[in-house]
């Protein structure tokens, strides 16, 4: 989609990661990315190509994240291997943000520690909802998606599969926590 820009109305450029953001113009409540900085081809050939779009054969834990507001859905299955993510298999019926957020977190994910997830998922929310820093490393690519800071109706579909993945690992992680020997109260273990 392309918006006509006139010399009357202040366009306000592209706002990407590590880049420092141009003055808001007089009357104008402040820097907002441009609908074609968010439909980008990049974010196309992403929603493209989503890694890891099968089910598991027998997954540790299944999760779905929903959203009311637009209907996407992504459902995740996961394996792990100690803390780490060792398997992964995902179905994704989303927007094109929804489904660029999960293509990253498919090429990304096998071989991910629990608490790198959770971490990065912060970081995607607190980019979005806080303009907060992208996230960095082998994640970097979701900065691609921070121009939706802008259209808060837009963050819950980008953040779908977080709050999925996230649920699987709660499931794995409370199952570990069932499977735990017990110990009576005044015994000793191994007694």
């Amino acid at each position: 989609m392309q918006l006509e820009r006139s010399s009357k109305t202040p366009y306000i450029e592209a706002i990407a990661c590590g880049r420092k953001e141009p003055e808001a113009a007089e009357g104008h409540p402040g820097p907002m990315a441009d609908l074609d900085d968010i439909y980008n081809q990049r974010i196309f050939e992403l929603a493209a190509a989503i890694p890891h779009a099968a089910r598991l054969d027998h997954p540790q834990a299944t999760a779905r994240a929903h959203s009311k507001l637009c209907g996407s859905t992504v459902e995740v299955e996961i394996r792990m291997e100690g803390d780490r993510i060792s398997d992964f298999g995902q179905t994704v019926k989303a927007c094109l943000l929804g489904q660029a957020s999960a293509a990253i977190v498919g090429r990304e994910v096998v071989g991910t520690p629990a608490n790198e997830f959770r971490a990065v998922a912060a970081t995607m929310r607190r980019m979005l909802k806080e303009r907060g820093p992208c996230p960095d490393g082998r994640w970097a690519d979701l900065g691609l998606l921070e121009p939706v800071k802008d259209y808060p109706h837009r963050h819950a579909s980008t953040l779908l599969v977080f709050d999925a993945v996230e649920r699987a690992l709660d499931q794995v992680e409370a199952g570990a926590k069932d499977r735990a020997p017990t110990v009576a109260p005044g015994a000793r273990a191994g007694a």
